[in-house]
């Protein structure tokens, strides 16, 4: 089965070349030109994928991916025009995947693409990782926390992923990076901290007296070994 892209973009000529671009690599891409139309298409349509535009009509990309969180945790790649080091800080703090500038060449959206997909398909081996009350199953791409459910982005999840992996060891920003893949994060060291902020939150761990994510001052992260 195709995979189902949705386009929310007030540049029609821009989503009608991209639906015809993403076809030919097996994409089946729907499009939306107002986030209050993307939003009805996100219930409708179940994406695998979102393209979200930062510049759009009703309200800006920003407060509509906020809007898309608050629901979905389907993977979203921000496009700007503006190509600013903030707008891609802000795209992490609220739960955007990846963030590519305009313009860009087509093949490079092609990448990101495949890559998150593949993150996010689960294909990969059946495997359960358990640190305290955290629990992860790889393969059904589930977190649980005290046995309850939480939602991660696909970034949040690989970072966990990482750490739960090897728990007791301090991994640099750098080596957190490069665990992301081709995912367009290496701008700016900063980004991998708002994601370790992100997981905190949604973890519920408090970074002054950590039940899972330690901050070793000077050379990183690492996840408290847990019974």
């Amino acid at each position: 089965m195709n995979n189902t892209i949705l386009v929310i973009d007030d540049d029609e000529k821009l989503n009608s070349l991209l639906k015809d671009y993403l076809s030919k690599y097996g994409f089946s891409v729907s499009s939306r030109t107002t986030p209050s139309e993307g939003l009805k298409a996100i219930k409708q349509l179940k994406p695998d994928l979102i393209i979200l535009d930062v510049m759009l009509p009703e309200a800006d990309g920003f407060e509509t991916c906020r809007n898309i969180r608050k629901e979905y945790t389907t993977p979203v790649i921000m496009l700007t025009a503006r190509g600013d080091v903030t707008d891609r800080i802000v795209g992490l703090e609220i739960g955007a995947d990846d963030y590519l500038p305009k313009p860009f060449e087509p093949r490079e959206l092609v990448a990101r693409i495949q890559t998150i997909l593949r993150r996010s398909s689960g294909n990969v081996n059946e495997n359960i990782r358990k640190s305290g009350g955290l629990s992860m199953n790889v393969k059904k791409r589930l977190v649980t926390l005290d046995e309850k459910e939480i939602d991660l982005t696909t970034g949040e999840f690989e970072i966990l992923k990482l750490f739960l992996k090897r728990p007791g060891i301090v991994f640099s920003r750098t080596q957190i990076l490069d665990s992301l893949g081709d995912m367009e994060w290496d701008f700016y060291n900063r980004s991998v901290d708002v994601l370790i902020s992100r997981l905190r939150q949604k973890l519920k761990d408090d970074p002054k007296n950590p039940r899972f994510i330690k901050t070793v001052w000077g050379a990183g992260y690492m996840l408290v070994e847990g019974e």
